[in-house]
């Protein structure tokens, strides 16, 4: 049995820009492993200790993801292992079509048990890899995870909904994307990144894999419009329930 983390190398939306026409500029922004997977990692590793499983991370990315420091960044946060799809061709492919190729890596693996995923991707936050890589593998996907544990049939999952949480019985493998307080990601020290430079990294040529064909192209860019405000002001005893019933009213409460 095998545990699966599917991690994103991409630029840094904090070096990023919005120029006046609604386009971001990545151009200054430096690649790293996207803020929210460190968390998906962790918890793969609590689960591959568990259990005495291997933890495998995969990704899909440009040449820069198959990178020293690339691989170090993925693998000193506790994989055992990673399988990289590195080319630059995937440079503006739609979600759907990487997913595929996640999916594929995936199959190429053979055992896994569950792949987990974060939240979203810093670069783009789209939040639909997670239901994209199961769809093609025709696994169960299950979001807004808060807690995984492995049973005798297969996991237990806690997931977040609005107004508390259920909690799941589980039989087979599934995709589970994790929320970022499913536990606290361990920031690696020299010696996790020392000893990820030993660490196996695969990587598979892109020509192996059958990647949908899936195209997206972006036709607009524009800014979001500006609300006005309501410059509402709530005065005497009873201000705090005007304002909470005001808040009620326009959905934020």
């Amino acid at each position: 049995m095998t545990i699966v983390v599917a991690y994103k190398y991409a630029a840094n939306p904090q070096d990023a820009s919005v120029g006046s026409d609604g386009r971001i500029d990545w151009s200054r922004a430096k690649e790293t492993v996207s803020e929210y997977d460190p968390v998906a990692i962790q918890v793969g590793r609590q689960l591959a200790d568990a259990a005495g499983s291997e933890l495998v991370g995969i990704t899909v990315g440009t040449t820069a993801a198959n990178s020293s420091l690339a691989r170090k960044g993925a693998l000193s946060r506790g994989l055992d292992r990673a399988v990289i799809v590195a080319d630059d061709a995937v440079r503006d492919w739609a979600p759907t079509r990487v997913g595929s190729v996640l999916a594929a890596l995936v199959e190429r693996i053979g055992d896994a048990a569950i792949v987990l995923t974060g939240d979203a991707s810093v670069d783009e936050g789209a939040q639909v890899m997670p239901t994209v890589i199961a769809g093609y593998l025709g696994w169960p996907c299950f979001l807004e995870v808060i807690s995984v544990a492995q049973t005798a049939d297969g996991w237990e999952l806690v997931q977040a909904h609005e107004g508390g949480t259920r909690t799941i019985a589980l039989a087979g493998a599934a995709v589970v994307s994790v929320t970022t307080d499913a536990t606290e990601a361990r920031t690696p020290g020299m010696k996790d990144i020392l000893a990820a430079g030993k660490k196996p990294a695969e990587e598979v040529a892109l020509a192996d894999l059958d990647a949908a064909e899936v195209d997206l192209t972006v036709t607009a860019h524009s800014r979001p419009a500006t609300k006005a405000r309501e410059h509402q002001v709530f005065s005497g005893d009873d201000a705090p329930a005007q304002l909470v019933a005001a808040l009620r009213s326009v959905g934020v409460l």
